[in-house]
């Protein structure tokens, strides 16, 4: 399979002639059931949307040796949700399916998208998973920042004589039940955690203005996170839905190498004039 290119076809038939364990990162956003027919009448739903995504989740698997990760949500719809992604979830694990707590791209929800009685959308599902054990490369911190609290910061735990004790000092209970405070040196870079916040409340965040262009686009810094945490640098990121292209540009961008797969060839090309514009270094300008 060559790298670097955009291929329009099925994705399960082009992910076929990709071989076990040959790529290290894949992460996508397949559609959301029925919300949009994309134009090729895709109208899936419920169970049937689970059924459809598990067998294309296991053929991410089988190709790549690392993460394997799809941003993902269900529908509200008559004051029920949907709740495919959870269904989603279930049925992998079901299947012996090695699943990571799946991280929450955490949005600025569409106005009333909680509906008269509920509670605004403010983020959408992250399923993670892999074939097993350690992953084989990662740099968590990647898009980490520096910590909080120095040594000596932050007051918060009590212990049982009522005594505070900082966050930032680990504790020993020694053999006559006493505890011994030793102090901790914080990292430079702490692990930012599984609540990802790529700061979208607007269009002007997606990372290009080409990505408007597409029905259901996610912002760039959201792919560059997975990218620079879970593949390593010159090595390569597969998109089986690669839509507008967001996820090979961020590959591209963070010096990695990228393949994307699209049903639409209306998509494949808007996704190589992503790349082109991402080469040039156009693509910041839209941030």
């Amino acid at each position: 399979m060559n790298e670097n290119t955009i291929i329009c076809g099925d994705n399960m038939e082009v992910m076929a002639e990709i071989p076990d364990n040959s790529v290290d990162l894949v992460f996508c956003s397949p559609p959301y059931e029925d919300a949009r027919t994309y134009n090729i009448d895709f109208k899936l739903k419920g169970q049937d949307w689970v059924d459809w995504a598990k067998v294309r989740f296991m053929e991410c698997l089988r190709v790549s040796k690392g993460l394997v990760a799809w941003v993902v949500e269900g529908k509200t719809k008559q004051f029920r949700y949907t709740a495919t992604p959870i269904l989603f979830m279930a049925d992998l694990h079901r299947a012996g399916v090695h699943l990571r707590k799946p991280p929450a791209f955490q949005r600025v929800g569409i106005p009333g998208s909680g509906g008269p009685d509920w509670l605004r959308n403010d983020y959408e599902f992250i399923v993670c998973a892999t074939n097993g054990g350690k992953l084989p490369w990662s740099d968590n911190t990647a898009m980490g920042h520096p910590p909080k609290w120095a040594p000596g910061g932050e007051i918060s735990h009590r212990t049982k004589t009522g005594i505070r004790v900082n966050r930032t000092a680990s504790r020993n209970r020694k053999s006559d039940g006493t505890r011994e405070v030793r102090s901790y040196f914080a990292p430079k870079i702490s692990n930012p955690g599984n609540v990802i916040d790529c700061g979208v409340g607007g269009g002007g965040h997606l990372g290009s203005k080409l990505a408007h262009e597409n029905e259901a686009p996610f912002p760039e810094k959201l792919a560059e996170f997975f990218i620079r945490s879970f593949c390593p640098p010159g090595r390569i990121v597969l998109d089986p839905f690669c839509g507008s292209g967001t996820t090979c540009a961020a590959a591209e961008k963070t010096k990695r190498k990228w393949i994307g797969i699209d049903v639409r060839q209306s998509q494949v090309e808007l996704s190589n004039r992503r790349i082109k514009e991402a080469r040039a270094g156009q693509g910041a300008l839209f941030g």
